[in-house]
This record gives C-alpha cells, structure tokens and sequence, in this order.
C-alpha cells in the first residue's frame, strides 16, 4: 500500500470511527492531533493489533498527543439519523472536541464530515496516516471498555465476546432473552425480531 504524503500543515488531526456494524451501543469516533516531537511507535490500524497492545497504545498516545478527544452517537440517535450520518455527527463532536483547533483534518474512508476547517478522506487512512491509526486506536479500546461494561450488567447477552457485532450466537441471544434499550432498533436483525415478538 502507498504511503499516504502529508500536507505541509503544521497542525494535522486524524480521524476514525468504530461500531458501524455491531447491533448495540454507540458508534465511537476518534480526533487525534499527535505531536511530532513525541513520536510514538507501533501505530497501525487498530484491527491489526492484540488486545492488550491496542490498550498499551491507547495509553501512550493520550499522554504523548497534542490533543484528543472521543466523539459519539448513541444507539437512540443512530435509530433517528441513520449510521451513515450518526458516525458523520460523531466525527463532528471529536474534532470539535479538540482542545487544539487543527488546519487539517484527515478522515479515514471516502468521505468526511461537514467542518469549519479544511478535510481530507484516506482510504485505508488507518494504515496509512499515523494520526488516524492512533484515532483508530483510542476509539476501539473506548468502545470495547463499553462492552465490557455491558457486559457486566447484562452477562447472558455475551457482550464482552462478540462486542454488539450480528453473530450468529448474538442473533440466538437476542431472541432468548430479547432488546434492550442499548440496542439500535433501526438494524434489521433486531428489527425483525422486534417484529416477530409482537406479532406474538
């Protein structure tokens, strides 16, 4: 894969998002501006790396980054707006978050939300672009520490396994022990079984 070859812009913050597919919880977003006199080592798309590294990586970039900020988009709010949009809104409230206001802003994929400074998409940015990997980064250990959390509350729905995606023993689950409010009731499968329990 091309390196992607930054702007000369002094203030760059990368941008990524994680829980677009899982049926419960928010979708997550990540503003990160790190800082070029600290580099940190290891960044990569956060799907490529072991649990416990992620979290050790998460770590590091809040003490060593410029600045960095979680945005979000609750389940009731995916339910009006829609993914595509609710992750848009998302991405929006981590950059506005920002404690630093950045010249650019780098989204990973093909499209970026609506914002007051100048933005780019990265397709496959969260390989390509050190800030969106560690946006990535930090985005996935927040929302995995919420399914933890759910997991906690509600240990029979297996949250801490299959983390909210459709899996087929999630989808079983579901059907056992029924929706919860966390969950996105717009997503087609627990549509359908929204549907099906009514019409009982």
């Amino acid at each position: 894969m091309e390196p992607y070859i930054l702007p000369d812009v002094d203030v760059i913050a990368g941008v990524d998002e994680v829980g677009r597919g899982p049926l419960v919880g928010a979708v997550v977003t990540a503003a990160v501006i790190l800082d070029p006199n600290k580099p940190i080592a290891g960044l990569m798309d956060s799907k490529k790396l072991s649990e416990k590294k992620r979290v050790t990586l998460a770590g590091q970039i809040k003490e060593n980054a410029l600045a960095w900020c979680i945005g979000r988009c609750e389940a009731w709010e995916i339910d009006q707006l829609n993914i595509l949009q609710a992750t848009m809104v998302a991405m929006q409230r981590a950059v506005q978050g920002l404690s630093v206001q950045p010249q650019l802003v780098l989204v990973d994929g093909n499209r970026c939300p609506d914002l007051p400074m100048a933005s780019e998409s990265v397709v496959k940015g969260d390989a390509r672009v050190a800030a969106i990997s560690a946006a990535s980064i930090i985005a996935k250990v927040a929302r995995d520490q919420e399914m933890h959390e759910l997991h906690e509350q509600y240990p029979h729905y297996g949250f801490a396994n299959h983390k909210g995606y459709p899996t087929k023993a999630h989808l079983q689950i579901i059907e056992e022990y029924g929706v919860l409010d966390n969950y996105r009731k717009s997503f087609k499968p627990v549509a359908q079984i929204i549907a099906r329990n009514s019409a009982e």
